[in-house]
């Protein structure tokens, strides 16, 4: 508010969005485990980021499970349930820190936890539920016999672990209570919106307000969200959410898991001191500097081969086991041709989730990219777009 100039009586409602699936054991009053003295060093209690892959047994046992029963859940997520989701992450927490998982009152998305600090108010959002917890708006969760199938201490889970009012986005959560007034300097009163994930948030920001327009927003990972009228099937996506993203529509969402991520990756262990001198004395970011010197060379050029599931692959193969790839290394190769490589293989990776939709019958008209690589490193977008016409 300071850098807006603006004054607390002028902000007429707050949202938060927040990466996901992004989940934390808590109490009834919202206090995390890890606050807790008998907890500090049980990494279960903490913070679980979305990238948190570690549950990837869990997450191949819930799919094998649901599809010998022949849940009907899974058409709405590709075929898949991803490890960084919610259920596989609390049943990794059942199995390796029973403890911890009697003792919490509740699991939730960070975007709710911090809605709940604002508003003292328990309200899940439909958004973070519906993509990241196998809920829907006709369904609601899976059936007590589903998670009793996968263990008999789960099958009560949503009404012990889960507990909260699910809202859906664009309405209201409640009001900044008293505490929360003096915290962030808001007035007390103040109205507060359902939370969203930020993906779908950045499609509400960018003006998306229609059918086929495919939003990629690239950051750590990137997200790919796009809206449509009709519910399609779509395999290896991170699931269909109706009004998930926008009231009226079906939003789909998919991903890629690895981006700026192994972007950085070369530039923490690829890139030599002259480089990051020369970016230096030039004025520029050093990812600037390599994309300006990859983009002297001709595509495939290098003769490098690479795959983006440096932190496995969300979409369309929904496997954290996965690991990246990068072929072709000589004495010849320089840091410039590893980080094309990634660019290009980035590009593919979008590439195989577009045709995934289009091959399903989901139509994509255009293509628009936000997120910090859009803002920060332009030209590795503008890259990028060529790499994806070129391929």
């Amino acid at each position: 508010m300071k850098k807006a100039n603006i004054k607390p009586e002028q902000v007429v409602g707050v949202g938060i969005d927040f990466t996901s699936c992004t989940v934390l054991p808590i109490l009834k009053d919202g206090t995390p485990l890890c606050f807790l003295e008998k907890f500090k060093s049980d990494p279960h209690a903490y913070v679980k980021l979305w990238k948190h892959h570690a549950a990837q047994p869990e997450a191949d046992e819930l799919n094998r499970i649901a599809a010998e029963r022949g849940e009907s859940f899974l058409t709405r997520y590709g075929g898949k349930i991803s490890s960084e989701w919610l259920f596989p992450k609390l049943w990794q927490i059942y199995k390796e820190a029973p403890e911890v998982y009697n003792y919490m009152d509740c699991f939730i998305e960070a975007c709710d936890w911090i809605v709940f600090q604002l508003t003292g108010k328990m309200v899940r959002s439909a958004c973070p539920a519906g993509y990241k917890a196998i809920w829907s708006k006709t369904d609601g969760y899976p059936s007590k016999e589903f998670f009793r199938s996968l263990d008999p201490g789960l099958e009560n889970v949503v009404e012990e672990k889960l507990i909260g009012e699910i809202r859906p986005v664009g309405t209201m959560a409640g009001e900044i209570t008293a505490s929360a007034a003096k915290m962030t300097g808001l007035c007390e009163g103040t109205a507060v919106s359902v939370g969203h994930l930020d993906a779908a948030g950045a499609l509400v920001g960018a003006g998306i307000n229609k059918a086929g327009i495919m939003l990629a927003v690239m950051g750590t990972s990137t997200c790919h969200m796009l809206l449509a009228e009709k519910e399609y099937e779509v395999p290896g996506i991170c699931g269909y959410v109706v009004d998930g993203m926008n009231p009226g529509f079906i939003g789909y969402e998919a991903g890629q898991s690895c981006v700026c991520d192994h972007f950085q990756w070369v530039i923490d262990n690829c890139v030599p001191g002259e480089y990051l001198e020369r970016a230096k004395s030039e004025g520029k970011n050093i990812h600037l500097y390599l994309c300006e010197k990859a983009a002297q060379k001709a595509p495939g050029e290098s003769g490098l081969i690479a795959l983006d599931w440096w932190n496995g692959n969300r979409s369309v193969l929904v496997d954290g086991k996965l690991s990246g790839v990068l072929l072709g290394c000589t004495l010849q190769t320089q840091p410039e041709d590893i980080y094309r490589a990634l660019i290009e293989v980035t590009a593919f990776g979008t590439r195989k989730i577009i045709e995934t939709f289009i091959n399903h019958n989901v139509p994509i008209d255009s293509l628009v990219i936000t997120g910090g690589i859009a803002k920060k490193i332009s030209s590795l977008c503008r890259f990028m777009l060529m790499s994806l016409i070129w391929i």
